[in-house]
């Protein structure tokens, strides 16, 4: 810009400001022994003794080099003889209040001083909600672990449980009632699902009172993702953008992933299992079973199934893996026998199956 000048006065020189150069690192510059001079060179890194040192004439490049990488070391079973690689506590837990910082005193068995120091701080320590939660995280794994369930079913029952407990809002009802409602609820979630039945005989809880568990938790979780979902929402250049993932409800069990496990636990092939799987699916397309449990629906499936392709299965057999009664059963089969030209496919058979080989229902 130029100056504007009075008469007589003298013009200021103008400052000019150079940019400094960011600093970076020459690449083109690299270690090499100076007897071999190889390129690549053949280095090779003694981290005991922290010394370069070339692989080839053995001619140390540098020494006392810093180690990069993580280092493990722990002081806490140095008494007891044990080599823990671990220099670090544990990472911190989502499923935890608090920021986790706390310092325990081991309980040494052998030391009477430990031993109380130990006692104390257990009288000291004034978090009580984690331990109420590690004693319900603790069960939750223990139901998961007796039906063999994959971790994320675990996981996902953890949280809600979490959920539910800073809610305040089951405040009152019984923490193993909580706790299966959790847990059948994750196995909705995870495509894994539990009939009310199997989870009343593993858990002990009665059926309606996991029922009506079920209906709080889902109205709960339906409730805060709705809150979410309106915290959430961004106007950006007139679009707006939700986040995905969002809870939508359960819903109920689908009779193909029941017929998936019952033909697993009876020992049917896997074509059997296969055509058991469709017919759920045309059921369920053509209004077959309207009205009927999954439980029924996957059972008399697996029973037309099993005649279909030759490996017939009875009603009592069934009835021991579905929890139904043989008069559902076959009440149920006798329906899907009434549709039977609508439901039973030639690419269903797979050359194997016949469908003369159906009884006729009493």
């Amino acid at each position: 810009m130029a100056q504007v000048l009075s008469p007589g006065a003298v013009p200021e020189p103008e400052l000019k400001f150079e940019k400094e150069e960011e600093w970076r690192e020459n690449l083109n510059v690299r270690l090499m022994c100076k007897d071999c001079r190889e390129d690549p060179p053949n280095l090779y890194e003694d981290h005991a003794s922290g010394d370069l040192i070339c692989a080839d004439c053995g001619l140390v490049l540098q020494q006392r080099t810093i180690d990069q990488s993580s280092e493990w070391r722990t002081f806490s079973n140095d008494d007891q003889g044990n080599d823990d690689p671990s220099r670090v506590g544990d990472g911190p837990n989502a499923l935890l209040n608090g920021a986790q910082l706390n310092t325990n005193i081991a309980f040494d068995a052998g030391g009477k001083s430990s031993k109380e120091l130990s006692r104390a701080q257990n009288r000291a320590n004034l978090d009580k909600g984690n331990k109420s939660l590690l004693s319900a995280y603790k069960q939750i794994g223990a139901l998961c672990d007796g039906w063999q369930l994959p971790t994320s079913v675990s996981d996902t029952a953890k949280h809600i449980f979490k959920d539910a407990e800073e809610s305040r809002l089951f405040k009152g009802k019984s923490q193993e009632a909580l706790i299966a409602g959790c847990v059948f609820l994750a196995c909705r979630r995870n495509n894994v699902p539990r009939s009310f039945r199997e989870v009343m005989e593993l858990t002990k809880v009665s059926k309606k009172e996991i029922g009506r568990v079920f209906k709080l938790l889902e109205n709960f979780l339906m409730k805060r993702e709705k809150e979410k979902e309106g915290q959430s929402h961004m106007v950006a250049g007139g679009v707006v953008v939700t986040s995905d993932g969002a809870y939508k409800g359960s819903g109920t069990a689908d009779p193909s992933d029941l017929c998936s496990r019952y033909c697993s636990m009876l020992g049917m092939d896997q074509q059997t299992t296969n055509v058991a799987i469709e017919l759920a699916a045309k059921t369920n397309n053509t209004g077959a079973l309207a009205g009927r449990s999954p439980l029924s629906a996957a059972a008399a499936c697996i029973y037309m199934a099993s005649h279909l392709m030759g490996a017939p299965k009875n009603a009592k057999e069934i009835q021991a893996v579905a929890g139904v009664s043989d008069s559902t059963i076959r009440h149920a089969y006798k329906l899907m026998y009434a549709d039977r030209e609508k439901i039973i496919t030639k690419e269903m058979l797979r050359d194997r199956g016949d469908p003369d080989r159906l009884p006729r229902p009493s």
